[in-house]
């Protein structure tokens, strides 16, 4: 057989390339499983497991420039130039999808909405302000809750969801910037008590109390 000069493929994803797209998309999800999981955990039903990767947080901006490097890398090996080598094969074998660069594409696009995901998170959380009840004036009462734990909106929406599920409840605003709650609520139909043990149901913490 002829030799013919057909075009090497040194940049086909390698095993140790695939291992570099699998770990960015690791990075992604960890940095983003703080948020992640506490709508997961209200899907569930099982509210206590919220607050279970927020130690995650502070290495947010980490697992961010991780991700960033390791599919750079990947773009790196895929779109650089190909040599070119004598070969007595007949055909260049084509490569299957996952070693393609609509796949990267993919990888990367799901990586960067996973990333972005603490942005946006609060679009999963109904909006509500309370159950519009009345209440007499004499009975409505403010408590502040400082809460450990909360890293972005979800964690806020997360908070709000579980406190709103209580009788009484006019409104709740709730800051993970702040660390807190503000609850207002019918002292005739709930208590304080309540709400802290709404806001533990969540996974986060309570450390401090104030009533207004």
């Amino acid at each position: 057989m002829r030799n013919q000069e057909l075009p090497y493929m040194d940049n086909q994803e390698t095993p140790a390339t695939k291992a570099w797209v699998g770990a960015g998309l690791l990075a992604a999800l960890g940095a983003s499983l703080c948020c992640i999981t506490p709508l997961l955990a209200i899907m569930a039903g099982t509210s206590g497991m919220a607050a279970s990767f927020s130690w995650l947080e502070p290495l947010r901006p980490y697992l961010i420039g991780v991700t960033a490097l390791v599919l750079g890398f990947a773009w790196y090996q895929k779109l650089k130039p190909a040599r070119k080598i004598d070969c007595d094969c007949e055909t260049t074998p084509k490569p299957n999808f996952m070693q393609t660069e609509a796949f990267l594409s993919i990888v990367t696009v799901f990586a960067a909405v996973m990333l972005a995901f603490p942005s946006y998170a609060y679009v999963f959380y109904p909006q509500t302000q309370g159950q519009q009840v009345t209440a007499d004036k004499a009975n409505v009462q403010t408590v502040e809750i400082k809460i450990k734990g909360m890293t972005c909106a979800g964690c806020e929406g997360h908070v709000n969801s579980e406190v709103n599920k209580l009788a009484g409840i006019l409104k709740v605003e709730t800051s993970y910037a702040d660390g807190n709650t503000l609850v207002q609520f019918d002292k005739t139909k709930t208590d304080v008590k309540q709400i802290e043990k709404a806001v533990l149901a969540t996974g986060y913490k309570v450390t401090e109390i104030k009533k207004k």
